[in-house]
């Protein structure tokens, strides 16, 4: 259905639909930047899942990843790009436009079903 498909159209970013990714994102949209284990733990993942989920949004252009120490350790930091930011807020705004879609839709469906009966 072509109206269907224009409701997440704009905004709706494929990359950002798997939970994990999305769970991320969200994560370091709050954080000015935030240690690899602290994300790791707060969004439930293996190290090797984070790894990969944070290789996959730094070649987007969407985290920046900082590697460093503290003291002896070997650190690393993720960081919300601007970019990254931009996208996070415009696939928050298609599931929101879905969302409004169906309960307009719902609506819609019970106006005309009391009209009816």
């Amino acid at each position: 259905m072509p109206a269907d498909r224009g409701v997440a159209g704009a905004g709706f970013n494929e990359l950002m639909h798997h939970p994990s990714r999305l769970a991320v994102l969200a994560f370091l949209s709050g954080c000015i930047e935030a240690d690899f284990a602290l994300v790791r733990d707060r969004c439930e993942l293996s190290d090797s899942a984070l790894s990969k989920i944070a290789k996959t949004l730094e070649e987007a252009g969407y985290v920046d990843v900082k590697k460093g120490r503290a003291g002896r350790k070997a650190r690393t930091w993720l960081a919300l790009t601007p970019e990254g930011g931009n996208a996070l807020a415009a696939h928050l705004d298609a599931l929101q436009a879905v969302a409004a879609a169906a309960r307009s839709a719902a609506e819609r469906e019970a106006d005309a079903n009391h009209q009816a009966g």
